[in-house]
């Protein structure tokens, strides 16, 4: 809307990067972008909503942790997640569907009616919402949806982060296994952002009982082009492993899971379970005793500290409910 809008005015093509740049920057409207006319400016402000999401609803945790509910044009809700750190770091985690349709167990999303993917300007207006803020530098693709059924738009979106405050050193893309979009995103992007794989399950048959896809992209498969990830890029590929409860924590998970990974080319991220209803956490002993196997294997792990959880925006949890 606004590239035709600055079109019918006869506008010169760089107005649409000068809205552009001030919009990275966080401002709140088309009243502050001071290179524009103010005629500009008013018309647009008329004429273009400033963004392609309304806000429905927003909480922050006891942690920081803000998390917001957004409502598409169409009406399709996307939820969205803003990590704060001691260090500094401002992470956000965006959504790339509205809903998911690949169904994993233990995942609030997957539950959700599946909508539509999103466009590469609902990706980014997710990100602007929490520039307008404070600065962001970090992101991850780990919210609503599974990135690689959207490849293009992600794309889109993730090569304009730069302009946000966001390297591509800084932005992660995480995927169910989802090999269509995994191919290509080797293939294709040049850019030095990170992959991130969701496991879970080193057994084929567990892994295909928590994540359906794993009949479709079985997951040796799915490791392969990871591998080839590596070759290209030299770039460790993280491995996202959620801990449940008497299900895939135990010692012989470990080490299946060890006895999978090369160390050269994984890290794996722990991550405790957050509850969407289907199951238990793990407990910090049994998380603690299948770290201990991975430190033997000498596969490097860490444990994912949790945040967002006392409002459901932690790792699992986005539903898109108030």
């Amino acid at each position: 809307m606004l590239n035709e809008t600055l079109a019918d005015r006869g506008e010169p093509a760089f107005r649409v990067r000068q809205v552009w740049e001030w919009a990275a920057r966080g401002v709140p409207g088309y009243a502050e972008m001071t290179n524009l006319p103010r005629a500009l400016r008013d018309e647009l402000a008329g004429a273009v909503p400033f963004s392609t999401l309304s806000v429905e609803a927003e909480s922050e945790s006891a942690d920081s942790t803000v998390k917001t509910l957004f409502r598409t044009a169409d009406g399709h809700p996307v939820e969205a997640v803003l990590m704060r750190y001691r260090d500094g770091r401002r992470s956000v985690c965006v959504s790339s569907q509205s809903g998911c349709p690949l169904t994993c167990t233990f995942c609030a999303t997957g539950a959700m009616r599946f909508g539509r993917n999103l466009k590469a300007s609902e990706i980014l207006d997710q990100v602007l919402h929490f520039r307008r803020l404070e600065p962001v530098n970090h992101l991850v693709f780990m919210g609503m949806g599974e990135p690689f059924l959207n490849f293009d738009e992600v794309r889109d979106a993730a090569l304009r982060l730069p302009d946000v405050g966001i390297t591509h050193r800084r932005t992660t893309v995480s995927t169910v296994g989802w090999m269509l979009g995994l191919r290509r995103f080797i293939d294709e992007i040049e850019q030095p952002i990170r992959l991130a794989l969701s496991i879970h399950a080193a057994d084929p048959r567990l892994r295909s009982e928590l994540m359906p896809v794993n009949d479709r992209f079985p997951l040796p498969e799915v490791l392969a082009e990871c591998h080839r990830y590596f070759a290209l890029r030299r770039r460790k590929v993280f491995v996202e492993y959620v801990m449940l409860a008497g299900v895939n924590d135990s010692p012989e998970r470990a080490k299946d899971l060890a006895a999978l990974l090369d160390p050269k080319v994984f890290k794996v991220n722990l991550i405790p379970y957050n509850p969407t209803g289907m199951y238990d956490g793990s407990s910090r002993d049994a998380i603690a005793a299948f770290k201990s196997v991975l430190d033997r294997a000498r596969l490097p792990s860490t444990v994912r500290l949790t945040r967002g959880r006392d409002i459901a925006a932690a790792c699992g949890q986005l539903a898109a409910t108030r």
